[in-house]
């Protein structure tokens, strides 16, 4: 089955907001965290060569729009916290976000390139351009593409393995302490 990359478009940013609203309260969204500090056994500096090429990868596997879904989530954090405070600002809530959300537009690069300079000092520029050429692939574009929903199917499947093995292992404690002839 064939699936081609999403785009976003800043200005459809209130339709994006109302649908992720409406599913973040349904299933509970957790905001990713990016990494701000940089390995302290790692050199500082690299060379823009490096940073090019960690670039390059970042540029080849952004499929999911990282940076404008993290914007949107940030607007929709802010609406969670505002609206019920003062319910009948929706409106120009709405329009504050939705204008706040247009300022980021052209602050992608900023983001990219602190994640680049991580990606940088973890692999040398043997193993940035190897990462590069597998990404530049058909299996390594394919394996891009597909991640988001794989990612989606994974985080399913193991929120599924979790509620089962915290019960089963409930289950295994309480049992191994009635042996012992505990009642739990």
């Amino acid at each position: 089955m064939g699936h081609t990359p999403m785009t976003f478009s800043f200005k459809h940013a209130s339709i994006v907001l109302a649908a992720m609203l409406s599913l973040s309260v349904s299933a509970g969204l957790a905001v990713p965290s990016f990494a701000q500090d940089t390995p302290a056994s790692q050199p500082q500096e690299v060379s823009p060569e490096a940073l090019a090429l960690a670039r390059k990868y970042l540029d080849l596997t952004d499929h999911g729009g990282i940076y404008e879904t993290t914007i949107v989530r940030a607007g929709i954090n802010t609406y969670q916290q505002l609206l019920p405070q003062n319910p009948e600002i929706a409106g120009p809530l709405n329009t504050a976000i939705e204008t706040t959300i247009a300022s980021y537009k052209d602050r992608k690069g900023e983001l990219f390139d602190q994640m680049a300079r991580l990606y940088a000092l973890t692999f040398d520029m043997a193993e940035l351009q190897a990462i590069v050429d597998f990404y530049s692939s058909p299996a390594g574009i394919k394996l891009s593409k597909a991640n988001s929903e794989l990612n989606l199917s994974v985080q399913r499947i193991m929120n599924i393995y979790s509620v089962n093995l915290s019960k089963e292992f409930f289950a295994k404690v309480r049992a191994e302490l009635k042996a012992q002839g505990i009642d739990s």
